[in-house]
């Protein structure tokens, strides 16, 4: 096999393709880039049986042929190789030869018989933007549970409802939840959970414009979920188990709520917060004045703060964590935060806390974000 690329290319296809590969493999074998060159180009891949990557590039591809090179370290080379076209070849004793200008390195070549097949793209799919997918993934992910204990809190749900899709996490604390259009064949009622990790480097790397197909595919323990933007597809098996009925807990409505900055909040939660002890909550007074946070540590340290705020009902103290209510500042695109206090059948149950975008005092935003926040019990 022989074939001469553009360095800048060949090295944003092959950093694309290894980026979804865990660090440390335990089997070495998956470590690999399948690198194809044909008279249609270059194709480049990645697979580790969870999650896949594959990517086609222009090449002046001299001999046809196919290898298996290591990928992070193929990676890191391409990122450093001087400015000038990128020249591989298969030698005679079956090492791999990459020139670019006076550089040369010899790669291992690794057997491409023992590579798993990458997983094929077929079934029913439809199209989002990619602007919206990117921003919801980045308003959900981060609420979903990091503790691999219980794998099905780990994943973002997606589902298709109509014309829209809809993602949605929780780790039992907190559910992040955000509806996007959806154009598409897929069936109503469609769901995939797919693994926030994942869907997080896809969201990074094809949320720049454009258009994104999702496939839903598969059956029994091998369903997948694929996601295509031009040259490049990444796919990933989904989760098994059921996705907790999370939807029912957000409130139909309710006219107990305060609105208040979203800037000014967030840097009053991160002053006041300096000096609480690891995992404590936060007190909140939200009140006709304003709200008001309180919060004491070790040695005696205290700190307080008010920001004003449009209040609409009776005052409420409750606490809450502050980096959880931070994430979710964070995800809310709006000048104005609207955190609207739910009520519970169970009197001795604290009732989550709505979050939502808000564009100005007297009318919501429409980018259908939504986070409820579980508050945590003060100590009298």
């Amino acid at each position: 096999m022989k074939f001469h690329v553009n360095r800048d290319v060949f090295s944003e296809a092959v950093s694309f393709v290894v980026k979804l590969l865990p660090q440390r493999n335990p089997q070495p074998i998956l470590a690999g880039v399948l690198i194809e060159a044909s008279d249609a180009g270059l194709s480049l891949s990645a697979f580790d049986y969870e999650a896949s990557a594959r990517t086609t590039i222009e090449a002046t591809v001299d001999e046809p042929g196919t290898i298996l090179v290591h990928g992070r370290l193929l990676s890191e080379i391409a990122s450093r190789l001087p400015n000038a076209p990128v020249q591989i070849e298969v030698q005679e004793d079956g090492g791999i030869l990459l020139s670019c200008g006076s550089a040369r390195f010899t790669l291992s070549a690794m057997p491409v018989h023992e590579y798993p097949a990458i997983p094929e793209v077929i079934g029913e799919s439809g199209v989002v933007p990619g602007d919206d997918f990117a921003t919801a993934i980045a308003q959900v992910a981060f609420a979903a549970s990091r503790d691999d204990v219980t794998p099905v809190l780990t994943g973002v749900q997606l589902e298709v409802s109509d014309n829209q899709l809809s993602l949605v996490a929780t780790d039992r604390y907190r559910v992040a939840l955000r509806d996007i259009p959806w154009d598409g064949s897929a069936a109503e009622n469609t769901a995939a959970l797919v693994p926030a990790r994942t869907l997080q480097e896809v969201g990074k790397t094809f949320g720049h414009g454009g258009t994104i197909s999702i496939s839903f595919t598969g059956s029994g323990d091998r369903e997948i979920v694929a996601f295509t933007a031009g040259n490049k597809t990444v796919t990933s098996l989904l989760i098994k188990g059921n996705f907790p009925p999370v939807r029912r807990l957000f409130p139909e409505s309710t006219e107990h709520f305060a609105v208040i900055n979203t800037g000014e909040l967030t840097e009053a939660v991160r002053r006041v917060a300096l000096v609480l002890d690891r995992s404590a909550p936060l007190r909140f007074t939200f009140g006709a004045d304003g709200v008001t946070m309180d919060a004491s540590g070790g040695d005696q340290a205290r700190a307080s703060e008010t920001v004003d705020c449009h209040m609409q009902g009776e005052e409420v103290v409750l606490g809450l964590n502050p980096q959880y209510l931070l994430d979710a500042l964070s995800a809310v695109k709006s000048e104005f935060v609207r955190v609207t206090f739910t009520s519970s059948d169970n009197a001795n149950k604290l009732s989550p806390v709505l979050i939502t975008s808000q564009t100005s005092v007297e009318q919501a935003a429409a980018d259908n974000f939504k986070y409820l926040l579980q508050p945590n019990l003060l100590l009298r």
